[in-house]
């Protein structure tokens, strides 16, 4: 496919060479390329796989005497290789004859074609409900969740958490020109990247502006625009079709993309978007390594619109435990006991604090539970409640209405641990943490799950912003099903996680609530601080 601005730049270039005629000017010799090679790997391939390891793809260089650029065909796909190299994922099940044409174009725009027969071997077929995720009813739209905590963001090269580096904060990149592009996935194969999807006037200019790598962004055009550290923001471009295709090479589902498509931001590259989480069919968690090989780039795509809100829908509305925390005094000892001391270790974490059973540090008062960390000279005390042996339960709809510590290095958590944990340790007892904290970001709550696959800084998160979580009482949730956890703030679900018999999320929880310092999520401790508290209104579970 050939991009509108490319098709434009061709059309300016040709008028400016017969314009030059009249005059008399001298181009030089026009030379056609000649002794065009053209050499291709195919991924995989080995004595006992000759066709490849069925992934589809396949390497291609082609180099020619005297030429300036390349194009490749694939049958009805075509793809500029400036310097002769792209790559191309055949997708027809099976081994499958495929003829490819290189044109070497020389001066003066003058080319030579030629053609090579490749057998290729496909054995990946999409499932169907990733199809019916990216396709949807035909006009499913997908857009940069810009409103989302790291949203976009990098790390290493093969890293396996999200922006590990670098991850923006909610809207941060507003003005560069990213946020209002939109991607479609049309059933036929091919893939719309709509730049101008503010412009609803079809007759109108449909240029727009995205946002790139400096110097990657050069792939698509020469630019104007002022480098901004290493980025180029409001790149002018226009809408422009592609094709796409689904592979999943070792096992990882990927989004590959023909030509110079590409979504968020332009990184070079090979143009192909491993899928790192898709729990939430309208979210993908989605990422790529950048030309250069330097960074891996993480996005977080949505097909909802930016105002529309994910209502938690329950299906759990009978009240079967709760703590209202009306009766001053110590926590009601059939409901919760404690952890207690310094724990091995800072309780896992490299935590700071002491845990404590004394009323400086845990009472019921004023009709809310009241978990106080304090300063003792230099060390600190806190408290961790549980409901270990007490009340432990499967499935269902937790509500906790809680206000939260705003001091720096205070890391307050709500959450659950798998009642079998003493037998079969963690992570293979399962944690569903329904609230945490950072100690340096009051306004961002994060919500995650923890078992074999996805456990310490791995966890399977999800985080929404909670402006006045310090100041005000909100209610934090989890809606555990055999089938689905979903985990809320205030009705609205941030973080959606597929249940299934092969996670350790079908057997009895208990409950902690504690608040940590310092430690992993907890950070560096405000050098000033004497104390805080969270304040908790009441835990109710319905089923």
């Amino acid at each position: 496919m050939k991009h509108i601005l490319k098709i434009i730049s061709c059309i300016l270039v040709t008028a400016f060479f017969l314009g030059c005629q009249e005059e008399d000017q001298t181009f030089g010799n026009i030379v056609a390329p000649t002794n065009i090679v053209i050499m291709s790997e195919i991924v995989g391939q080995d004595a006992a796989n000759p066709n490849g390891d069925g992934s589809g793809l396949v390497n291609f260089t082609a180099t020619a005497d005297n030429a300036l650029s390349y194009k490749y065909s694939f049958g009805n796909t075509e793809q500029n290789a400036p310097l002769g190299e792209t790559s191309f994922t055949f997708s027809d099940l099976g081994v499958n004859t495929y003829t490819v044409t290189v044109v070497a174009y020389g001066t003066g725009g003058v080319s030579t074609t030629a053609t090579t027969e490749i057998d290729v071997l496909a054995t990946y077929s999409a499932p169907a409900d990733l199809l019916e995720a990216l396709v949807g009813n035909g006009s499913k739209t997908w857009r940069i969740k810009s409103e989302k905590q790291s949203h976009f963001g990098l790390g290493p090269v093969g890293g396996l958490v999200p922006a590990e580096w670098y991850g923006a904060a909610a809207d941060e990149k507003s003005a560069t020109g990213m946020y209002d592009d939109r991607y479609v996935f049309n059933e036929d194969g091919t893939f719309t990247h709509i730049v101008n999807s503010t412009n609803d006037d079809p007759t109108a200019d449909p240029t727009g502006t995205i946002f790139g790598r400096d110097p990657l962004v050069e792939e698509l055009g020469p630019h104007s625009e002022t480098v901004n550290g290493s980025d180029i923001e409001n790149y002018p471009y226009q809408d422009y079709t592609e094709n796409w295709v689904l592979t999943a090479p070792g096992g990882v589902e990927t989004i590959n993309l023909t030509g110079l498509g590409f979504i968020g931001y332009y990184t070079g590259g090979n143009h192909k978007y491993e899928i790192f989480s898709r729990d939430n069919p309208n979210e993908l968690t989605i990422r790529t390594s950048d030309g250069n090989s330097e960074f891996d780039w993480w996005f977080i795509i949505t097909s909802e619109e930016e105002g529309v809100t994910n209502q938690l829908q329950t299906i759990y509305t009978n009240l079967v435990w709760s703590d209202e925390f009306d009766v001053n005094g110590a926590p009601d000892p059939a409901n919760w006991t404690y952890d207690l001391g310094v724990g091995e270790n800072g309780w896992g974490n490299n935590e700071l604090q002491e845990y404590t059973d004394n009323a400086d540090n845990v009472i019921v008062e004023d009709g809310s539970l009241k978990i106080t960390a304090k300063a003792e000279g230099s060390a600190y005390t806190s408290a961790r409640l549980k409901s270990v042996d007490l009340f432990e339960f499967t499935y269902g709809r937790v509500e906790v209405r809680a206000k939260l510590p705003a001091a720096q290095g205070t890391w307050p958590a709500i959450w659950m641990l798998g009642a079998n944990f003493e037998t079969v340790g963690w992570p293979a007892s399962g944690e569903i943490d329904i609230m945490e904290q950072t100690g340096q970001d009051k306004n961002t709550t994060l919500g995650t799950l923890h078992y074999p696959a996805m456990f310490g800084g791995n966890g399977n998160t999800g985080s929404t912003s909670v402006a006045t979580s310090t100041t005000a009482f909100h209610n934090y949730v989890v809606e555990w099903t055999p089938d689905v956890i979903k985990i809320v703030v205030d009705d609205v679900v941030f973080h959606t996680v597929i249940n299934s018999d092969s996670l350790p999320f079908n057997d009895d929880f208990f409950f902690i609530l504690n608040v940590a310092m310092g430690g992993s999520l907890g950070g560096t401790v405000d050098p000033a601080f004497t104390e805080d508290t969270m304040e908790i209104d009441y835990v109710r579970v319905y089923q």
